[in-house]
């Protein structure tokens, strides 16, 4: 079972950070219930963009209800 980097809630989006298999990635995988996702990030990203990448997870989940 992969390790567990960081979760935590943006609203009703909850996001788990795991380590992946592939040197230096983590996997992000948000999930509120209705609607899932999962990506790859570098540790980098996570590290130094995190503000930018949970506003685009958030601006993709509202997109999601707006199409809807």
């Amino acid at each position: 079972m992969p390790n567990e980097v960081d979760s935590y809630k943006i609203g009703t989006i909850r996001v788990s950070i795991t380590e992946n298999d592939k040197n230096n990635k983590l996997t992000v995988d948000c999930n509120d219930d209705n609607f899932h996702s999962a990506f790859t990030i570098s540790r980098y990203e996570y590290e130094n963009y995190k503000r930018h990448m949970n506003q685009r997870i958030k601006n993709a989940y509202n997109q999601q209800y707006n199409e809807d």
